[in-house]
């Protein structure tokens, strides 16, 4: 297809969405005046920014008014209206008064999905706390950090994931309360020690589920702290206040791309953005339904979509490999998703994809401290791109190490320009961090990305995950995209280990297909003819899990501070 033609359809669907977002706009503003925002919002809007925005609890109250008895929430054999979900998030809100929560307070919530996470999460709100969402796979060390950084001095967990808050109980500082779900299924085979709370206790036949009419004290209230995914580092919590929550945003988002019958499916954990900001909120914005899985499993997922009637998910690049190498079934097809969100979505892989399970890819760009920054290719860019930024989002740039322009086609760091309120991005606790992520008028998003000579922009990788080899800068994102075509490989994870030289040395962990024949010395012949010689990796270790993120990425910094282990693969020492 020649670039005119293609030119020619992405306008024609630019010109579909902008009618959407005209008649989403206007009902924005409906829902404002109802509000008594309006006039506050159209000021802000003028300066760059939101001046009133709303809690998670404010719109699933509002929801619950407008739609009582249409599902919200569907997870295993439980379906919740919104009403449902309301009055349980309010009996959630009095077993906390109970224990002592009060405004201004914090609690974290360590647990896998379920109902019961999101009446924990409404019901802090109601009350004035902040919440933080904390990745349920983080032990030890990792874990004492975010509780103790947070201040949060309430906790709950699942009960299968007790363990691991009481073998650092010793070294949290703020606890007065630990929270312990005993309704999920999963807790039956637990024993639950006698000096926790249960959560159990909220459902009591005389617990009330009556409002308890708490909220926040002012705007400037702290609602949730979401920690980023720390995947090279220690995380950082990007602070959402009630005023910066960029829920109403979001509903004009919902207007453009939802429908009010879809049912909006994630595996994603509830602790990442990915699924609280898109799809909870999403759908809570249209009153549409979401199906919640308790995490993700590859063999179930297509299962779930035909079991709830899925029409929306999400996804991210390291899934669609993953679901890619399931064994093929004449079920493929059988499903009535309309579109899927993706995230750095493999371009070799996309009409494979869209293909063999008859869907749609609109591929995106944000994260939770992107400041509401973001690009999506709404079938507007073409394949493997993620589109152009908007106007709205204001001057962006693509800039090398000195701050300069990259010319089309040469990798470099997306920096947006930070004006008007609500584009600061600060981070709980660490000025330092805050000061670093926007200065000198610009946000800085820590990736790369290039430029084609249509302004198209396309994902390369982060800056933090870059090594040093042959005198060449080596993308790890990159890397790990080529190890990905290899038939055995399900996911695998590329980082630098210290060499006895100045430069990196690059290894490579790879989780394999089931019953797959691979071999570390195939892998590198396999590599030969496809990437640099300089960026093959030279060690390569076979993993049955990895230690993961709650938006599903891999945790390398467990696996630097691993190192080389003895069941590594050494090119230079293979035997």
């Amino acid at each position: 297809m020649s670039e005119q033609i293609q030119e020619i359809k992405f306008l024609v669907q630019k010109l579909r969405l902008a009618h959407k977002g005209i008649s989403s706009f206007t009902r924005f503003l409906g829902a404002e005046a109802k509000r008594g925002s309006l006039v506050e919002n159209l000021a802000g809007l003028r300066q760059g920014g939101m001046t009133k925005d709303m809690a998670w609890s404010e719109l699933l109250e509002e929801k619950a008014r407008k739609h009582p008895d249409r599902t919200m929430l569907r997870y295993k054999e439980e379906r919740l209206t919104y009403m449902e979900m309301d009055d349980n998030a309010n009996r959630t809100a009095n077993f906390l008064l109970k224990l002592g929560a009060r405004q201004k307070m914090g609690i974290g919530i360590f647990m896998r999905n379920s109902p019961r996470f999101l009446d924990l999460f409404f019901a802090a709100q109601k009350l004035g706390m902040y919440v933080v969402p904390i990745n349920c796979e983080l032990r030890g060390d990792g874990l004492q950090y975010v509780i103790n950084h947070s201040d949060v001095q309430l906790i709950a967990c699942d009960a299968e994931l007790l363990d691991p808050i009481l073998a650092v109980r010793d070294q949290l500082e703020n606890i007065r309360n630990i929270i312990v779900n005993d309704i999920e299924e999963e807790a039956r085979e637990f024993a639950i020690p006698p000096d926790v709370d249960l959560l159990s206790r909220a459902w009591h036949p005389m617990a009330s589920c009556r409002n308890p009419k708490v909220g926040y004290a002012a705007g400037s209230d702290m609602c949730m702290i979401m920690y980023t995914s720390g995947t090279t580092g220690r995380p950082k919590g990007v602070v959402y206040t009630v005023n910066a929550s960029r829920v109403k945003i979001l509903t004009v988002m919902a207007g453009v791309l939802l429908k009010k019958k879809d049912v909006y499916y994630t595996a994603f954990s509830l602790a990442h953005g990915n699924a609280m900001l898109l799809t909870v909120t999403l759908s809570m914005s249209m009153g549409t339904t979401i199906a919640l899985a308790r995490k993700f499993s590859a063999s179930r997922f297509w299962d779930d979509i035909r079991k709830y009637d899925v029409t929306v998910f999400n996804t991210i690049g390291s899934i669609i490999p993953i679901l890619m190498k399931q064994p093929e079934k004449p079920s493929d097809r059988d499903n009535r998703v309309r579109f899927v969100f993706s995230a750095a979505c493999p371009a070799d892989m996309w009409k494979a994809f869209e293909k063999r399970f008859g869907v749609t890819i609109y591929e995106g760009y944000g994260a939770v401290d992107s400041g509401g920054k973001g690009i999506m290719n709404f079938a507007t860019a073409p394949v493997g791109s993620l589109g152009k930024p908007s106007k709205g989002l204001g001057v962006f740039r693509v800039v090398d190490d000195q701050g300069r322009d990259c010319p089309p086609g040469e990798p470099g760091e997306l920096i947006f320009e930070a004006k008007g309120k609500g584009q600061g991005i600060p981070y709980y606790k660490n000025e330092k961090a805050t000061n670093e992520k926007v200065r000198d008028g610009w946000m800085y998003t820590g990736d790369k990305v290039r430029l084609d000579k249509r302004g198209y922009v396309y994902f390369v990788g982060r800056n933090t995950e870059s090594m040093r080899k042959g005198g060449e800068n080596v993308s790890a994102y990159e890397v790990e995209h080529v190890i990905m075509k290899h038939p055995a490989v399900e996911d695998v994870a590329v980082y630098a280990v210290p060499s006895d030289l100045a430069e990196d040395e690059i290894m490579a962990s790879v989780k394999l297909v089931k019953e797959a024949d691979f071999s570390p010395e195939h892998l590198r012949t396999f590599l030969s003819d496809k990437i640099a010689k300089f960026a093959i990796p030279r060690y390569v270790r076979v993993v049955d899990e990895f230690p993961m993120t709650n938006s599903h990425r891999v945790i390398k910094g467990v696996l630097e501070q691993e190192g080389v282990t003895p069941d590594t693969f050494d090119a230079l020492n293979p035997l």
